[in-house]
């Protein structure tokens, strides 16, 4: 299991998940994923979700 993920929405950098303790900590690749900043996840997958579900309702507001 790696120590770093990339993580990426469609074509769109969103950050990358560093594992700390807990977890994979989040550090945002552009300030529309900066509300993600900081948080812990279990996994890869958790994180990816956490920025779709960030990017989409960002989408739907604008």
């Amino acid at each position: 299991m790696s120590d770093t993920y990339i993580i990426e929405v469609g074509s769109q950098p969103a950050g990358i998940i560093v594992r700390s303790e807990g977890g994979y900590r989040f550090f945002a690749a552009s300030h529309r994923f900066n509300r993600l900043e900081g948080q812990i996840f279990r996994n890869a997958r958790e994180a990816e979700r956490a920025a779709r579900q960030l990017l989409s309702g960002m989408t739907l507001a604008a």
